[in-house]
């Protein structure tokens, strides 16, 4: 199924990537222990924020870049059950191993 859903300025769309839900001990975490996900694979990129004179600043990011992001940044949401995330470029730390 294809996304058919386009950030806007500086922002990406995110799909999240789960922690495992079971600790080196063998511990089963339930949902409400699990720590939000902090890392993601960028699905789409908006086209990059504009300068002072109106010319497009192109992103650091590419999609399929697999990210690390601040723990509580970003917009939720949820289409075909699945959650999503939209960040902000600026709330990106880093890309994992490109």
């Amino acid at each position: 199924m294809a996304l058919s859903l386009k950030p806007l300025g500086s922002r990406v769309l995110v799909e999240p990537i789960e922690q495992d839900e079971i600790t080196a001990g063998g511990i089963v975490l339930p949902e409400t222990a699990k720590e939000k996900p902090q890392q993601g694979l960028i699905l789409a990129i908006g086209p990059g924020a504009r300068d002072e004179d109106g010319k497009r600043i192109p992103m650091d990011v590419e999609k399929g870049d697999k990210i690390l992001f601040a723990k509580y940044s970003g917009t939720e949401i949820k289409l075909d059950g699945k959650k999503y995330l939209i960040l902000r470029e600026e709330d990106i730390l880093a890309i994992v191993g490109k």
